[in-house]
């Protein structure tokens, strides 16, 4: 069998109800759910080829060996990593609704991933950033107001893309400066913004917006060109132009401004749990990364300012 071919009769039937489960049950986005799927299609494809051609008949032999044929392929261990959180919540899946007599994958280790620290802006970067965008919006008009609004957001709030495209007006308590955002699994939580990013949304919504919107625009806080709302890839291609412009800032995406942003709340004071619930993340261990982050620039301004360093 090849891949091409995909799994066979058993394995299908039971990743459509698996499918489903993720779908009606846990509320997962179509983007998740397609990866755990991949990640899943990989092992039955595997299983097959032992010889192992219902789920039911998993074993930990299998998971392992299927893992080990990850590490000979040359996957990174972050994928192997994650594919072994995916089989493992599979496996408990079937144990709990009778198809699998046990939990195959209970006693399934995950190889450690190394974990790369994310780069982060300084705050003369990101000044830098927001300043040139600011000092072109006369030439650039609308587009300029959207993309100061955007970057400013995206800095003072350490939302994702994806949460930031799914913004609508509705969204926004300008009053109070929060908005809320709808995170992994359509999680909500309210997150504050500052001044700066105020103003810019204000400038964008009163003089920016209304210069694009057509009948297309629904309730979208932030617009593409043509009137629709923003997608993705537009704000990546924003963020990595527009830091394009400031001289000796690194290459990042929305992402590292998301970085950047968390970075700067620890270094000013703010505690992990705060900065973890303003990030949206689930595990408190995700948001620790940022204090290495935080330690490694202190190292290098001590390096940097002490005599003795």
């Amino acid at each position: 069998m090849t891949e091409s071919e995909g799994p066979g009769e058993a394995w299908s039937a039971v990743l459509a109800a698996y499918e489903q489960h993720l779908r009606a049950e846990r509320d997962l986005s179509a983007h998740s759910v397609r990866a755990y799927l991949t990640d899943l299609e990989s092992l039955a494809l595997h299983a097959e080829r032992l010889g192992v051609h219902d789920p039911q008949n998993l074993s930990i032999r299998t998971l392992r060996s299927w893992l080990a044929n990850l590490q000979t392929l040359g996957r990174a261990r972050t994928t192997i990593a994650r594919r072994a959180t995916s089989a493992r919540v599979f496996t408990l899946w079937l144990a709990r609704t009778g198809r699998a007599a046990a939990d195959a994958g209970a006693l399934l280790a995950s190889p450690k991933a190394h974990r790369e620290l994310p780069v982060a802006l300084s705050e003369v970067e990101v000044r830098g950033l927001l300043d040139t965008t600011a000092g072109s919006l006369a030439v650039d008009g609308p587009r300029g107001l959207r993309d100061l609004a955007i970057l400013e957001v995206l800095y003072a709030t350490g939302i994702r893309v994806g949460e930031l495209v799914g913004l609508d007006i509705d969204d926004l308590d300008r009053g109070r400066r929060v908005v809320r955002v709808f995170g992994k699994g359509r999680k909500e939580r309210s997150v504050p913004y500052g001044l700066p990013a105020s103003e810019a949304i204000e400038l964008w919504l009163e003089r920016g917006r209304p210069a694009i919107a057509n009948d297309s625009s629904g309730a979208a806080v932030f617009l593409g060109m043509r009137g629709s709302r923003i997608d993705q890839r537009a704000v990546r291609r924003i963020v990595h132009e527009r830091l394009a412009a400031v001289d000796g800032a690194p290459d990042l995406g929305p992402h590292g401004l998301r970085h950047t942003a968390a970075t700067h709340l620890l270094e000013g004071g703010a505690d992990l749990r705060s900065v973890q619930e303003i990030l949206g993340h689930a595990s408190l261990g995700t948001t620790q990364i940022y204090t290495h982050v935080s330690n490694e620039r202190l190292r290098a301004a001590y390096k940097l300012a002490h005599p003795r360093a």
